[in-house]
Order: structure tokens, then sequence, then C-alpha cells
């Protein structure tokens, strides 16, 4: 499953999921370029890659801004020369009933979960036709496939990212692009910690795994569809949940 010679640009990648992709990708010889708020978060992603020998750069983002994801992501293609693997893993939550959701944290959910993802694929898409080659990933949700109570506006966000990966694969499916989504179920990052006891409980009930998962889980999913192993798949919605949803 060798990466060598391929450049993944990575959102969201100073914790959880986004993290242990960076890891995972740069493990299997990819040159990782690190995006997310926390720089500080970033350098020590960065000295870990590098102290195993990859390459790995770091890029502060806010995945909000339009502006910010135009010059990051132009930036890393100057520095590494070419992006051919792109990771969409960044999100937030801003969960309330639909009836007394703000307006504002509608917006933000779908600024950042869904949004971004698509002004992302239009920077790095030209890079990637340009040789023929090229893998998009969109980090979606378990409940962008079932709905969640509290969260129209984080379901939706991750549902429209499963139309968008269908939508960019039969765009680019003839230049030799795949474009595929991942849905984790209840994964243990810091953006369910914060999940009472109870709820993580119950959570677990549902799961025939009768475990969480890990972000390394993940990790391993992204790495297998970015990989020449998975090259005749695209536009597909690998499920990794612990058998949470099924069908």
């Amino acid at each position: 499953m060798s990466l060598t010679g391929h450049v993944a640009f990575i959102t969201g990648a100073s914790q959880g999921i986004g993290r242990s992709c960076a890891l995972r990708l740069a493990k299997e010889g990819a040159s990782v370029a690190v995006a997310a708020r926390n720089q500080e978060k970033l350098n020590e992603l960065v000295a870990e890659i590098s102290s195993a020998g990859a390459s790995a750069a770091a890029f502060p983002l806010d995945v909000a801004s339009e502006e910010q994801i135009k010059s990051t992501i132009k930036a890393a293609i100057a520095q590494f020369g070419k992006i051919d693997i792109l990771v969409n893993n960044a999100g937030v939550t801003r969960d309330q009933l639909v009836m007394r959701m703000k307006r504002a944290d509608w917006d933000t959910v779908l600024q950042t979960n869904l949004t971004s993802a698509y002004l992302c694929t239009q920077q790095v898409i030209g890079s990637m036709l340009k040789q023929r080659w090229g893998r998009i990933i969109n980090i979606s949700s378990v409940f962008g496939q079932m709905g969640q109570a509290g969260q129209a506006n984080y379901a939706a966000s991750k549902a429209g990212l499963i139309g968008l990966t269908m939508a960019i694969a039969r765009e680019a499916g003839s230049r030799n692009i795949t474009c595929n989504a991942i849905a984790p179920g209840f994964i243990e990052t810091a953006m369910t910690a914060v999940l009472g006891d109870e709820f993580k409980q119950n959570a677990v009930k549902q799961i025939p795994l009768g475990r969480v998962g890990t972000p390394q889980d993940i990790a391993g999913a992204v790495a297998f569809l970015v990989s020449d192993d998975a090259s005749y798949i695209t536009g597909h919605v690998l499920s990794v949940n612990g058998g949470m949803l099924m069908g």
C-alpha cells in the first residue's frame, strides 16, 4: 500500500481522526500537508511525522474562510509541487433541537463541514487533473445516513457530503480521480469526549462489535481508499461503524 511520491492535504488535522490520518498516510510514504486552526498542535504533529523520517508541513487554516482555503492550498502546492490526495475531515457541531436552532449555528456547521469540502476540492482538482491521478476522501458520518435528534445541521452537512462525493466521482472519474466518503460511527475523539457516560453506554449498546471506534480505525479506511488497491472504487460510502447501521 505504498503512497510514496504522493502528497496529501488533510483538513482538521490537529487532533482526532485528521491527526491519525496524517500519521497513517505518512507511514505509508506520502508527504502530508496538515491544516487546522491550532498551530501548536500542527507543529507537534509535523515534528512527530518528521522524526519518523517522513515529510510534512503545517498550514494554519480556518476552513470557514474561503480566502484562507485558497491561499493555504496554493501555498501547499507551491511547497510540495502538487496535491493528489485530499482528505476533507474538518468538522464542528452546534447541537440544538431544530425548533430552537439559531440560524448562525446552522450556517457555521454547513460552512465548516460541507462548503469547505467543496472549496478544498475545487482548489486541488486542477493539480489532480494535470497528472490524471487523484484521491478525494470526504469524512461524513453515520448520522448523515440515519439522522440524529438535536443535530439537524450536522446530519444535513454530513448527508450533503455524501451527495457531493457522488457528484465529484461522476465528474472526475474519466481522469482517474476517485472520490469516496467514509461514514464513521461512534469514534473516541475530542468531539465525543464531552458526551456523558450514560450517552456513551447507550451508544455502545447499539454497536454489534461492542466498542466505540478509534481514530486509527478511520485512518486505516482512508489509507485503503487512497491506495491503488482501491483504484476501482469511486462514489462509495464506506461505513466504519462497528455495525451500528446496516443496510
